[in-house]
């Protein structure tokens, strides 16, 4: 095997290994929601597919000022400014960005 084949491989196998470790926020972010937002918005299918992924991109962009913004005045503030949420925001928004709207993708449980 050639220097450059084994360097395409070695960087092939490390993208696969962070895509592995990145999927496991997606479950983290299911437990979060269902635990959190689905007394307001449905289950899980329901809730991801309020929006595309650029719309879930944009609603957690900047420390998701956007999504914490959009639920002041409502019951679930306090959750948006407590640390929890920020304890599960990258999370959820991982769970929600992988079920929006347009991704063809759903969640198998709830």
């Amino acid at each position: 095997m050639t220097k450059s084949t084994s360097l395409l491989l070695a960087t092939v196998v490390a993208f696969g290994m962070m895509a592995t470790t990145a999927s496991a926020d997606i479950k983290k972010g299911q437990k979060a929601y269902l635990k959190t937002c689905k007394n307001c918005h449905g289950n899980g299918t329901k809730g991801a597919s309020m929006h595309t992924q650029a719309e879930w991109e944009a609603l957690f962009a900047n420390d998701a000022e956007s999504i914490i913004a959009k639920h002041a005045g409502t019951k679930a503030e306090g959750f948006f400014g407590g640390a929890t949420f920020k304890n599960t925001a990258q999370d959820l928004r991982d769970f929600l960005f992988e079920y929006g709207n347009d991704s063809g993708n759903a969640p198998s449980c709830g």
